[in-house]
């Protein structure tokens, strides 16, 4: 890519804390071809039609030669995670997976998660006590959903130390610049540690089945295939969500007359959320698509074989879709957003990554008594696909009951 193409701009770490300007840049030109042969899709119904056309494909193997491909499984022996594939081969393995998960097969699977989380939410709020500052990442929004993953699966939540830095990794490796660092290399070395450590643990729990999906699906699905399904869940799981409440965090502060009214009616909690995936989306873009045949959108054509990177964020604020789309709104009606997606790839864990907002967000908001920001923007991740602060440190001034 070029330093003055939009792609250059919207992976540029300057642009971080604030990319919705480039966004709207964006959205002139409803879909737009870099000079590279990406094209970038950036408005609502022209992202939503694309994600549902079966003429897109998650697979980066059909691109043309010569185009990077990210997102693609590295080298690491095990198979490519059923997000980057297409039916039939993504629908089976989906239906395999969802089994154990949920509805109709196990229906109340992530209810009875609930008691759990909640305590761990209690926990992790009651260890503020005493303190005058907090990092809302390392101190909340990431413990939570490690440990909800981790119960998920059947991963002991002791051995996180050990996936932190792989799951770090591995997240980045769908970041386009992730070649400008050594990105491959060390999500290729990750997947096959993270790799191996499952599948040893696929092993014992094959043996001694116990709680969680990867006992209940050791029967049911290849070792490989079920490492490779656990890699992804064990990195997705926990990654998206732990930005979903960090931006959730973030927004409200920033908007101090909507958290007044949040923390005086609860019930604002569920419409609260969805406009912060609206908003402030944990994934921002997609960029591993590539179109299987020309594809007619907007009066372009999109060649066989090009990348087509679906631009979410960008797609979330189009006023053709969304009154007055830079504004924060709880209470807006008709909020059909795309935080997480659309079609047969719509995000696998949306329904826990929705269970752990609508109970961590009410309880932090309801309990801690803050201050301010300690750095307003804070530091992001470098990462422009999953977009969210690395680090959020407030000063609070108590913690209620």
């Amino acid at each position: 890519m070029t330093s003055g193409s939009i792609v250059a701009q919207i992976t540029d770490y300057a642009n971080r804390p604030d990319p919705y300007p480039l966004y709207a840049q964006l959205r002139r030109t409803p879909v737009r071809r870099e000079d590279d042969g990406t094209y970038l899709v950036s408005t609502y119904y022209e992202v939503r039609s694309l994600a549902n056309d079966p003429r897109l494909s998650n697979d980066t193997s059909n691109r043309s030669p010569g185009y990077a491909r990210p997102g693609q499984p590295v080298e690491s022996g095990l198979p490519t995670s059923f997000i980057f594939t297409d039916p039939p081969l993504h629908d089976r393995l989906r239906d395999t997976i969802n089994r154990p998960f949920g509805p109709p097969h196990s229906p109340r699977f992530l209810d009875g998660l609930r008691g759990e989380l909640a305590r761990v939410v209690t926990e992790l709020l009651d260890a503020f006590e005493g303190r005058d500052e907090v990092d809302i990442v390392e101190d909340f929004a990431y413990p939570l959903p490690v440990t909800a993953i981790c119960r998920v699966l059947g991963v002991p939540r002791d051995d996180e130390p050990r996936f932190h830095g792989w799951a770090d990794a591995l997240a980045s490796s769908i970041d386009p610049r992730a070649g400008d660092d050594g990105g491959p290399e060390n999500a290729q070395r990750a997947r096959q540690e993270l790799g191996a450590y499952l599948a040893d643990l696929i092993e014992v729990r094959r043996r001694h089945p116990g709680p969680g999906m990867l006992s209940a699906l050791a029967p049911d699905m290849a070792p490989a295939d079920l490492e490779a399904t656990a890699v992804l869940l064990l990195v997705a799981g926990h990654e998206t969500t732990v930005n979903a409440i960090t931006n959730t965090t973030l927004t409200l502060l920033h908007h101090p007359d909507i958290l007044d009214r949040f923390q005086k009616d609860p019930d604002l909690a569920v419409p609260l959320v969805e406009e912060v995936l609206r908003y402030e989306p944990p994934v921002q873009f997609v960029p591993w698509t590539t179109a299987l045949a020309d594809i007619d959108v907007a009066g372009t054509t999109i060649p066989r074989g090009s990348p087509v990177w679906l631009m979410l964020a960008a797609a979330n604020r189009d006023p053709r879709r969304f009154e007055d789309p830079e504004r924060f709104d709880p209470t807006r009606r008709d909020n059909e957003h795309l935080g997480f997606y659309t079609g047969i790839h719509y995000c696998f864990g949306a329904p826990l990554a929705r269970m752990e907002l609508h109970m961590a967000v009410p309880e932090l908001f309801r309990r801690v008594m803050f201050s301010r920001l300690l750095e307003d923007p804070p530091p992001y991740r470098a990462n422009a696909v999953l977009r969210g602060p690395r680090h959020l440190p407030v000063a609070i001034e108590g913690l209620m009951a």
